[in-house]
């Protein structure tokens, strides 16, 4: 009996171990597809809130951005756009108080995953301003080759995404992310 209780906390304790060393299913480990996948399935289930949102993928809108036809709206909180930002993106409040400006353009809502960017694109159809969401959001838009630039306008390998269920980088970036407390405010 003694032999048997040792045993088991000894296989116990190697599990632990194991846990710790090497973490299972973690996003570190997981490819570049498997993420793809997962923030366009998390996307999808989003969508269920404003489903008559039109979305454009990320290669729609890069091809946009190529022929200078597009505004991106950042969504996002401003701790989250220092981070980085799609090209010439301009905040929400910039792009209403200056429609005018990005007349002839798509305007293309975006944030971490297009939740936030969807509920607005939705919230904006009710007063008649047309705007897209961007599908998958700043994670969809890096997974596809998409380049994000920091608070200075440089090039960079850093995204904020947001919280810990949304951290899916491109391999070789780097996330940041709110802490539980920060997600709060």
């Amino acid at each position: 009996m003694k032999r048997r209780y040792i045993k088991t906390l000894l296989g116990c304790g190697l599990t632990a171990l194991l846990l710790l060393v090497l973490p299972l299913n973690s996003v570190a480990n997981r490819s570049d597809a498997a993420k793809k996948e997962t923030v366009y399935q998390m996307y999808t289930e989003y969508q269920k809130d404003f489903p008559d949102v039109a979305d454009i993928s990320p290669q729609q809108a890069i091809s946009l951005q190529e022929q200078d036809a597009v505004v991106f709206i950042d969504i996002r909180k401003p701790d989250e756009m220092a981070v980085s930002t799609l090209p010439g993106a301009v905040t929400k409040k910039e792009f209403l108080l200056n429609r005018d400006r990005y007349t002839g353009k798509t305007a293309v809502a975006y944030c971490t995953i297009s939740y936030r960017s969807g509920v607005f694109a939705k919230d904006m159809a009710t007063a008649g301003i047309d705007i897209v969401n961007l599908r998958g959001g700043i994670l969809a838009w890096t997974l596809e080759g998409g380049a994000v630039y920091d608070d200075q306008g440089r090039p960079t390998r850093r995204v904020h995404v947001y919280g810990e269920k949304w951290d899916y980088p491109p391999e070789g970036w780097e996330s940041v992310k709110f802490s539980r407390w920060e997600q709060l405010f």
